[in-house]
């Protein structure tokens, strides 16, 4: 009974069956199996020894290795009673590493696997079977040369699993697009106004450059790169430049954060009483116009207020009526005010007192020569004014 037993289980090795067995032999092409419950021996091809080509079958088992492997195919000589099993070391490989990475797809998880090839198209890894990384999931930045990826292990995600074509797409980039997010959370609960920090530029624009905090792109205005008037950011900073900025303001929830470049810089008004003084008469140009006066410039980031009743010695109801932005003037310092960065001028006060005097006389002389033509011009009253006395009205 035993012997028909183990006969009947022998027979039933067949074709797609899972076996496992010990490597006897091993040969150039191909490893010899002992088939546990066998009739016969196995046979495993160097092809089908791993999911990785191999040159030599050493790289992949050893003689005294417990493996398993598919049945193949069963290949029996009736007439000499002999025969043997073709396996599939690699198909089990194959099988159960599908297995496990579509557990980690349905869970969201990640995996670790090292980079056996770098290729024109992308990164090739060891998953257990051949997974391929393309140029364009290895990473959120732009990466020209993937040499450096080479024997590297990775924490990758599964993005794609095939098994009938044998294709399994695996990404970089939707790690680190996580692992950049958790720093943009980090980084932005962890500033605050009135920080100095320092940043990459990442890009401009033509309304200020953009700067990257190490996972948080903070703005900094083009009025707030330089002491000094700006008219486009690539005068002051390019892209790749580290640069110290100052936190004006952190909006946790728009993930906004304004910065200035300018605030630490030292200010101008630090070293003004080096270039200027109050009663100094100066070259300035006008900046901008407000209902209620001029702004204008008379040193690098040095601005100064000239109020609406200081640009002329005339009435006028807006600064617009005498001056335009662009304009160069003259002007007098009435007062410097380092502690709050104000200067006070003056156009009026500016103009010398002779101009002052040959206007009064221009003024005087365009009198004198009214009452003239009013004494060549007589009135009616000249004419007839003693007629008219004379007349009982």
């Amino acid at each position: 009974m035993t012997e028909e037993f183990n006969e009947s289980m022998i027979n039933d090795i067949k074709e797609g069956d899972k076996i496992t067995g010990e490597v006897q032999q091993i040969e150039d092409k191909h490893v010899v199996v002992h088939v546990n419950g066998g009739k016969y021996n196995g046979i495993i091809p160097i092809s089908q020894l791993s999911t990785y080509h191999i040159d030599n079958v050493d790289e992949a088992v050893k003689v005294g290795d417990e493996i398993g492997a598919y049945v193949t195919k069963v290949e029996i000589d009736e007439e000499n009673e002999e025969g043997r099993y073709i396996l599939s070391k690699r198909q089990l490989e194959e099988e159960k590493s599908y297995e496990y990475l579509q557990e980690k797809l349905d869970n969201d998880e990640t995996i670790e696997a090292k980079v056996t090839e770098v290729v024109k198209g992308g990164l090739v890894v060891d998953v257990g079977q051949r997974g391929f990384i393309p140029a364009s999931l290895i990473s959120t930045e732009y990466i020209e040369d993937f040499s450096d990826y080479e024997g590297k292990v990775l924490e990758l995600k599964v993005e794609e699993l095939d098994p009938e074509n044998n294709r399994v797409i695996l990404s970089r980039k939707a790690v680190e697009a996580l692992e950049n997010e958790k720093k943009k959370e980090e980084l932005l609960q962890s500033i605050k106004a009135d920080d100095v920090i320092e940043g990459k530029v990442a890009r401009l624009t033509n309304f200020g450059a953009f700067i990257d905090l190490g996972g948080v792109d903070g703005l900094v205005h083009v009025s707030e790169l330089s002491h000094e008037h700006v008219k486009s950011p690539e005068e002051v900073v390019s892209i790749g430049d580290t640069v110290k900025v100052k936190v004006r303001s952190v909006e946790q929830d728009s993930e906004r954060v304004s910065l200035s470049i300018k605030d630490t810089l030292p200010s101008p008004f630090e070293t003004i009483q080096e270039k200027f003084n109050e009663g100094d008469i100066v070259e300035g140009k006008v900046m901008r116009l407000t209902s209620f006066g001029a702004f204008v410039e008379i040193g690098p980031g040095l601005q100064g207020l000239v109020h609406i009743s200081e640009i002329s010695h005339d009435h006028i109801g807006t600064p617009n009526e005498v001056l335009e932005v662009g304009q160069t003037v003259q002007v007098k310092i009435l007062s410097i005010n380092t502690e709050e960065e104000r200067i006070s001028l003056s156009i009026k006060a500016a103009q010398p007192k002779e101009e002052r005097n040959e206007a009064n006389e221009e003024t005087t002389q365009q009198y004198t020569n009214t009452s003239d033509e009013n004494e060549n011009n007589p009135t009616l009253g000249d004419v007839f004014g003693d007629k008219l006395r004379n007349l009982n009205l």
